[in-house]
């Protein structure tokens, strides 16, 4: 009895099987990257309600993070500054400026000024800036040189995989306390970042907590 299909109709089904595979891997793969906090949320800088650049304010200026940012050593939140923080120069300085008519609105009426947020992590995650900051950990470290940048640019994910590099291996981004607000502040080379990093986790006893409850409370 003659063969209804031919012989290379045999190798249709394995053709469609692997097809399936590479279709399904393609797609995982896809959403996977795509859908990542490196695809879709680095390089994210909203435009703002006032045009603040920070490379006047931290670069040109050399400003001190904590002037503006002053519960960052203290609690968990870095706090944005208050309409009267922000007078206490602009009462004098660019006084009639068109740019901070929202500035001087909010001074006067006592509402806040609404700022777009730019580092934001899931709600079901905790960080505390002051423990970061209290151990060494520079302000650049997860924020990037915001003194070079006119409109603050998100320059890391900051996915869980992301902190997770850093607290396996803190020691690699350790810096003497003092210079954690020096945003140009560099190691002298590799072999002194990792003595001095291996030093500060001995001397402060630091243990990088990589368990699930230590971010997921």
């Amino acid at each position: 009895m003659a063969q209804i299909f031919p012989k290379w109709a045999d190798k249709v089904p394995k053709k469609i099987q692997l097809g399936i595979i590479v279709l399904v891997t393609g797609i995982v793969f896809g959403f996977w990257y795509f859908g990542s906090p490196d695809y879709l949320e680095v390089g994210y800088a909203p435009e703002q309600p006032i045009p603040f650049s920070h490379d006047l304010h931290a670069g040109q200026l050399d400003i001190d993070c904590r002037y503006c940012h002053g519960g960052v050593e203290l609690s968990a939140a870095a706090s944005v500054p208050s309409s009267q923080t922000c007078m206490t120069c602009h009462e004098a300085i660019e006084a009639d400026s068109p740019d901070l008519a929202p500035l001087r609105e909010s001074w006067e009426s006592g509402d806040p000024i609404e700022w777009v947020r730019v580092h934001k992590l899931p709600e079901h995650s905790y960080f505390d800036h002051s423990i970061h900051i209290n151990a060494g950990i520079g302000c650049d470290s997860c924020h990037g040189r915001v003194d070079r940048m006119e409109r603050v640019i998100k320059k890391e994910s900051m996915s869980m995989s992301w902190c997770l590099d850093c607290h396996n291996n803190p020691e690699e981004q350790l810096r003497p306390v003092e210079e954690v607000t020096n945003l140009a502040w560099e190691p002298p080379d590799e072999e002194y970042q990792q003595e001095f990093g291996e030093m500060m986790v001995s001397k402060r006893n630091i243990v990088a907590p990589v368990y699930c409850n230590a971010c997921h409370r």
